[in-house]
């Protein structure tokens, strides 16, 4: 048996009620689902995988990763990914890679949900979700939006984020 046979990694299966997921507040709503990362498979490399779901008419504020790099694809729903100013229509089976340090945020306007599957590397994307989110239990219907926390730009500069639109204002 050599070294490399001898160094086999984990395997985790995950069910479809299985992982931590998170209500989001406005102005996206919906939920995340955070499924795998570096610290619950010991992976060698730094990441963070998840799904997230908009809810309709509803969206991710635009925001740059400084040091982080993120694929999303899209497995149900139909929105649009805004990439430094320019509009990428987003359907099912639509993949978007995005590049260190790019303006980008996800828009649903349509009346259905939104969901898409997420890698972001280096990771901390899940631990984001899940400060600023409320637990979601499986099959519990959704609460009604909530705000984000008075703390927000603390959580977004210390986990994975760079610059934020702040300029979303709940109450207009």
């Amino acid at each position: 048996m050599d070294a490399k046979t001898a160094e086999a990694g984990i395997i985790k299966v995950l069910g479809p009620d299985e992982g931590n997921s998170y209500w989001q507040p406005v102005p996206a709503n919906g939920f995340v689902r955070n499924l795998f990362n570096t610290e619950n498979t010991s992976a060698q490399a730094d990441y963070s995988v998840l799904t997230q779901t908009v809810a309709p008419k509803c969206f991710i504020r635009e925001h740059t990763h400084p040091d982080h790099e993120e694929i999303i694809y899209v497995v149900d729903g139909k929105g649009i990914a805004r990439i430094d100013g320019v509009e990428h229509p987003l359907e099912k089976g639509s993949a978007a890679f995005i590049g260190r340090n790019r303006k980008h945020h996800f828009l649903n306007p349509h009346d259905e949900p939104l969901s898409f599957f997420v890698v972001i590397m280096p990771g901390g994307l899940d631990g984001f979700f899940a400060e600023i989110g409320r637990k979601k239990e499986p099959h519990q219907p959704a609460p009604e939006p909530f705000p984000r926390p008075e703390n927000i730009a603390e959580i977004e500069k210390r986990t994975v984020f760079g610059w934020t639109d702040t300029t979303y204002d709940p109450k207009k």
